[in-house]
């Protein structure tokens, strides 16, 4: 049995006879009838009643009728999502545990809002790991910062180009990020991460002697520390936006230092227009975030 057999017996049904679905398949009344004996002999029963005129199903054939245009629409339900002739099926996306995280959640919503067809599964882990993920087909694509050990193949998109700024507690006075840094307790961001190493190098080129009351690894864990009057730190931008109280922020440099978010994929993904109308979305919330 297979989908052009399927495809034969839909079109004897629809068209009222083999000669007429010899021409909508484009096949002539032998082949027809050939793929319905075919079809016959491998279930072993009769799918026509041959003495009437049309033809009509048995009720053998009344079952294979409604079995084929199950096993059909599945069929192009699978093709079109491998193919991306339609935005169906699954999405298997990563993320870094990152600030810019909160933008991940409210573009997959939107996405799936547009795309009632479509499941998304999202994974969150360590940018190596992720990369090589996306390399191998495991991930249709990740959203990481910007990476100097991008596996060949991979296509990196930023979505997000956000500065960082030194913040301090509500209750601290204005000053500038330089006196923030020499004046007041600094918490740092303690990660093997590209951002922290950004931080890190900034902070040894201005030769700043720190008084470091903290080392914290997820930039969500310091702004909530800064908000709770533990000392300054340097965050990016979007970090800002889940803070649990407004807080003094300065630009961090000069100049002032940025970084970078994107896509990583595979450049002739399945799933490219997936991908594709995700990034978009990610372009307008970030830029809706700086």
């Amino acid at each position: 049995m297979d989908t052009r057999q399927l495809k034969t017996l839909l079109a004897i049904v629809e068209t009222g006879g083999f000669a007429r679905a010899a021409e909508k398949v484009h096949l002539t009344p032998s082949a027809i009838s050939q793929q319905v004996q075919a079809l016959e002999q491998e279930i072993g029963a009769a799918l026509f009643d041959r003495t009437s005129r049309p033809p009509r199903l048995t009720a053998a054939g009344q079952q294979m009728l409604e079995t084929a245009r199950e096993v059909l629409q599945l069929t192009e339900t699978a093709l079109d999502a491998i193919s991306g002739r339609r935005l169906i099926g699954t999405l298997s996306l990563g993320s870094v545990r990152t600030s810019a995280l909160s933008l991940l959640p409210r573009a997959i919503v939107a996405l799936r809002d547009a795309r009632p067809g479509l499941r998304v599964k999202l994974r969150v882990g360590l940018s190596d790991g992720l990369l090589l993920d996306v390399a191998a087909g495991r991930l249709d694509a990740a959203m990481v910062a910007e990476h100097l050990r991008l596996p060949p193949g991979l296509r990196w998109r930023p979505f997000l180009s956000e500065p960082l700024l030194v913040i301090a507690p509500p209750d601290y006075p204005l000053m500038t990020a330089e006196d923030y840094l020499r004046n007041c307790p600094f918490i740092r961001f303690g990660s093997n991460v590209p951002l922290a190493h950004i931080i890190d190098q900034e902070l040894s080129r201005l030769d700043i002697r720190l008084n470091e009351v903290a080392e914290i690894d997820t930039i969500a864990s310091i702004t909530a520390c800064v908000a709770g009057g533990l000392g300054v730190s340097i965050v990016p931008r979007v970090a800002l936006l889940d803070s649990p109280a407004p807080l003094r922020a300065a630009p961090f440099g000069p100049p002032d230092l940025r970084r970078q978010i994107g896509l990583v994929h595979q450049p002739h993904s399945s799933r490219i227009l997936l991908i594709d109308e995700l990034h978009d979305r990610l372009v307008g919330l970030g830029s809706r975030s700086i």
